[in-house]
């Protein structure tokens, strides 16, 4: 039986651990530098940043989506679903997809005018399954990014 929810401050030590089954999926294994006292602390109470569903499966948490508010010039308010994980041994049973739904349900309820998310070119399966959603995959943007060492060294450099 699968059931979406809130995370509540007892689920981020499994936040994590899926967290980091991500990043060794995605080729990443040494990437994932938040603690859970960060997500404990800026994942919960109204003042939040993020929020995070968790998705269990016969009781036990097996997937997580986790989305934040953002805005657009040109739309106005939207959602980034930042991550949407699922063990491998739970996908393709339809957790993915109810953590998926519950996102841009939530998204719907905030009256965004677009939800955004990235996928890696080599995630045949998202791609797929985006796209049979009604998602766009748009291709000719690069994402950006600059992480904490290039930042420090280009302040510096100012």
């Amino acid at each position: 039986m699968i059931e979406i929810r809130e995370a509540q401050k007892s689920d981020f030590p499994r936040v994590i651990e899926l967290i980091t089954e991500l990043a060794i999926f995605e080729k990443e294994p040494d990437a994932v530098e938040i603690s859970i006292e960060e997500l404990e602390a800026n994942g919960l109470g109204e003042n939040a940043l993020f929020k995070c569903f968790v998705g269990l499966y016969e009781g036990k948490i097996e997937g997580i989506s986790i989305c934040y508010p953002r805005f657009s010039t040109w739309k106005g308010k939207t959602i980034h679903l930042e991550d949407l994980i699922v063990t491998e041994n739970m996908r393709g049973k339809g957790l993915g997809k109810a953590l998926y739904d519950k996102v841009l349900i939530y998204a719907h309820e905030q009256g965004v005018r677009r939800v955004e998310w990235v996928v890696l070119d080599w995630n045949k399966n998202a791609i797929n399954f985006y796209e049979r959603t009604g998602a766009t995959m748009i291709k000719d943007w690069y994402l950006a990014q600059m992480d904490a060492q290039s930042l420090e060294n280009y302040i510096n450099n100012l």
